[in-house]
């Protein structure tokens, strides 16, 4: 309940900010900040903080990528806006269709002191590179905010 409530406030309100300061700009931002709070979300050292670093990385996530599906509509030739968004997007699913099984494999390369599995650890390694991509990819590219259609 806590990720979904953080999810919903960061999209709300960082897909209201996007129109005002740009898409790409909001997905840089919060993909920063996402990046800072990983720490909170993965290490806090008690429930409240874990709590907190819960909703503050879904607000973080959701408003970067909130705002994707829209930056795509933006950036589709009109003639392929009835499915480029759609297609990119499900690209991107299909993917992370096997994260699961890739960071299962991670964490048993990097363990614990007592020798288990470190899921804390590749989460966070694994939530910073994507937290990359989505930084580099929305930098490279233009800016499209306010296209007629």
């Amino acid at each position: 309940m806590v990720y979904a409530t953080g999810a919903i406030c960061g999209g709300t309100a960082l897909g209201s900010f996007s129109q005002k300061w740009g898409r790409r700009r909001v997905i840089i931002l919060s993909a920063l900040c996402g990046m800072l709070l990983i720490p909170l979300w993965i290490f806090a050292p008690n429930t409240a903080l874990l709590i907190a670093g819960g909703f503050l990385i879904q607000f973080m996530v959701q408003g970067a990528w909130g705002v994707v599906p829209v930056h795509l509509n933006e950036l589709s030739p009109p003639e392929f806006r009835g499915t480029f968004p759609g297609l990119v997007y499900q690209l991107g699913n299909f993917a992370a269709a096997y994260a699961a099984q890739q960071q299962a494999w991670l964490a048993q390369r990097f363990r614990t002191a007592n020798g288990e599995p470190n899921y804390a650890l590749t989460m966070a390694m694994v939530e910073a590179v994507v937290f990359i991509a989505i930084i580099v990819l929305a930098a490279i590219g233009p800016e499209e905010r306010g296209k007629e259609f």
